[in-house]
């Protein structure tokens, strides 16, 4: 009973050492790319929505009844992105986000 505490003790500090060795290595090695990862993320997710509501801005969309599907997982970045662009209400074009 006595060993079996000792070896809990041993392997929690083990996994303690091996989380804090990950965290220096993300800190060495990621951290200064973060925001450069991070802005490139948000380019591409842009792109997307800009591509994915292209018919509520004018812009003919050719894949839009294929869009329908993804539009309610969506609908709350492009809140954000379209306030974010400077538009401070959705435009016009069917739905409503805001």
């Amino acid at each position: 009973m006595a060993s079996e505490t000792w070896i809990r003790k041993a392997f929690r500090r083990v996994r303690k050492g091996l989380r804090a060795a990950g965290e220096i290595y993300e800190g060495i090695y990621f951290a200064p790319y973060r925001s450069q990862i991070y802005r490139s993320y948000r380019q591409e997710r842009d792109t997307f929505l800009l591509l994915g509501f292209a018919d509520l801005l004018g812009a003919p969309n050719p894949v839009a009844f294929y869009a329908l599907e993804i539009y309610p997982d969506v609908i709350e970045e492009f809140h954000q992105w379209h306030v974010r662009i400077g538009m401070p209400s959705a435009p016009d074009g069917g739905f409503r986000c805001c």
